[in-house]
């Protein structure tokens, strides 16, 4: 195969379902640069969506702009998703590597991000008659991007069709342990921050007194 540029590399994964994440391991192609920047684009195509969404298509966003909730969706999801995957292939004998998973599954992301801005685009010109319009690119970006990750899964980790989907099943259920693992860590340190600021304010008291 002709060897290919890092930019030519993502065109190819995009446009070639079947067979590109398959001819990037072969050829140890991937640029971690590129997936950053892919998984920063999803990031701001989420705060897009929901801040500058057309109006007739979105109800009014909160006039309180809170990015936590951008970057759990998105950049935590991610991360979550590949500790998940290779938490799991690895028990399940996959040759995939940790940075290789993050580069094939940001990859796999891109029709989807795409539709994302596309979408928010056409609200602006859009009536609510031609929603299915919209419809149909979230749709295609959904699938094609699910398409590109189970073929991105499947070309890392060498694995069959019936051991890909197990794969990704057991990686959802090690996502929610996480999720849920992670939710209760936070909460306990905000029990602790709430314990020792009254413990400062109790104490500051008495000192004024």
């Amino acid at each position: 195969m002709m060897d290919l540029t890092n930019k030519q590399w993502v065109k190819h994964a995009v446009t070639h379902p079947m067979e590109g994440f398959e001819d990037m391991r072969w050829k140890k192609a991937g640029s971690m640069k590129y997936s950053i920047v892919i998984i920063l684009l999803w990031f701001v195509a989420s705060i897009f969506y929901n801040r500058l969404y057309g109006f007739q298509f979105y109800a009014e966003a909160d006039k309180m702009f809170n990015i936590i909730p951008y970057i759990v969706q998105t950049i935590i999801l991610f991360c979550t998703w590949v500790v998940g995957n290779w938490s799991i292939c690895t028990l399940l004998e996959g040759e995939g590597t940790m940075k290789n998973i993050f580069i094939y599954s940001a990859y796999a992301l891109i029709p989807y991000v795409a539709s994302i801005y596309i979408e928010v685009f056409l609200s602006h010109f859009l009536i609510r008659d031609e929603a299915v319009f919209i419809d149909a690119v979230h749709i295609i970006g959904l699938l094609w991007s699910g398409v590109l990750l189970f073929s991105a899964i499947k070309s890392v980790h060498q694995y069959t069709f019936m051991k890909t989907i197990g794969a990704i099943i057991l990686t959802i259920c090690a996502m929610l342990i996480m999720l849920f693992l992670l939710v209760l860590l936070l909460s306990l340190f905000q029990q602790v921050y709430v314990f020792a600021y009254s413990i400062y304010t109790e104490i500051a008291y008495r000192l004024k007194v």
